[in-house]
């Protein structure tokens, strides 16, 4: 019997044709921002929100600092060879791109709700191909439970439902679930944003260090001082974290920040509790 036919690639959109009006997906409105000056970067805006930034002629590329923080967390703690990761929230798969392009050979599955949003990101952007990344249709925390144990080298939690982390996927039960599916040197990488006096954030650390050995927090010194608003990273891990060669490594980024851990980050979390699901189980995000 003859082989079938090898099914050709879809062909992307090119860069000049990318939609410049807004598009509706299944749960919002999306925009594709063009930047001035700088032709090949696109940010994909969700309902007034910036949720991704591509540069469409350099996939490793990084715009978001928090992405490049995370990619040099991967970086310190997993140095060679490629990676098994799971990305809780897709959105514009920029995180996937840039992990693909840094660590050839790597397998990646982006958890994205919106149905729409998913099939449009891969006619609008260069990424890579299944089985290198597949784009899986659901609630992030529905999937991470459905998973099997010890198969993820990394897994990422950035998922936002009308500009805030659904509390399902902040709980203890949820980093516990992350635990279960991570390697026994596996990474848990978490990106949330909070306002003074950084309540939410004291709360994630609180359901990571119940549930990792190791655990650590990179923020902006002035979102840390209560001053504004903004990004906080949190990595956490059963195997401990290469503090030290990641200290060095964020010194040298553009802008400054500050690596949290230890005693210092007891201090940070002071008594503030962590949330647990409720009596009826996780609760996802509104389809809606």
């Amino acid at each position: 019997m003859p082989d079938r036919p090898r099914r050709r690639p879809a062909p992307r959109t090119p860069a000049a044709e990318l939609p410049t009006e807004p598009v509706t997906t299944s749960m919002a409105t999306a925009t594709l921002r063009r930047e001035p000056g700088a032709p090949t970067l696109v940010t994909l805006v969700l309902d007034g929100a910036e949720s991704s930034c591509l540069d469409l002629a350099a996939p490793a590329h990084l715009e978001f600092e928090y992405m490049e923080q995370m990619a040099l967390v991967v970086e310190a703690a997993r140095p060679t060879g490629p990676l098994r990761a799971l990305h809780l929230g897709a959105a514009g798969c920029a995180l996937p791109r840039a992990l693909e392009a840094r660590r050839p050979g790597s397998t990646q599955v982006a958890v994205e709700i919106d149905e729409v949003l998913a099939r449009l990101v891969r006619e609008w952007f260069d990424l890579p191909r299944s089985p290198r990344l597949r784009i899986r249709t659901g609630d992030a925390r529905a999937v991470l439970d459905s998973l099997p144990d010890r198969s993820w080298d990394v897994v990422v939690r950035d998922v936002f439902a009308r500009g805030e982390v659904p509390r399902h996927v902040r709980t203890v039960e949820a980093a516990r679930s992350a635990h279960r599916v991570l390697t026994a040197d596996g990474l848990y990488l978490v990106n949330l944003t909070d306002h003074p006096p950084l309540h939410r954030a004291r709360a994630e650390v609180a359901a990571l260090q119940d549930t990792f050995a190791h655990v650590l927090l990179v923020a902006d010194p002035a979102i840390l001082r209560g001053r504004r608003y903004g990004n906080v990273l949190l990595a956490a891990s059963a195997a401990p974290l290469p503090v030290a060669a990641l200290d060095r490594a964020l010194r040298r980024l553009p802008l400054p920040v500050r690596l949290v851990e230890g005693s210092a980050l007891r201090d940070f979390r002071g008594s503030v509790p962590a949330a647990h699901d409720g009596p009826a189980g996780p609760q996802p995000a509104p389809a809606g």
